[in-house]
């Protein structure tokens, strides 16, 4: 997975895979989703980014046992 902030254009992406990205929707305003060939969905783009999320800059990862 890999995790990108473009503070110039305020958007987060989140890609989780590394497969080819066939389509993007945008499901809801403000939301994009990346589908692959299969429509499984490959990533996402959040745009505003940060009016939407407290700190785009920050990651927080955390395995749950």
């Amino acid at each position: 997975m890999k995790i990108t902030y473009d503070p110039e254009v305020d958007v987060l992406r989140v890609m989780l895979g590394s497969a080819p990205i066939e389509e993007s929707d945008e499901e809801k305003p403000g939301m994009i989703l990346d589908y692959d060939i299969d429509g499984n969905i490959v990533g996402f783009e959040i745009l505003d980014a940060s009016k939407r999320v407290e700190n785009p800059r920050s990651v927080e990862y955390a395995v749950a046992a």
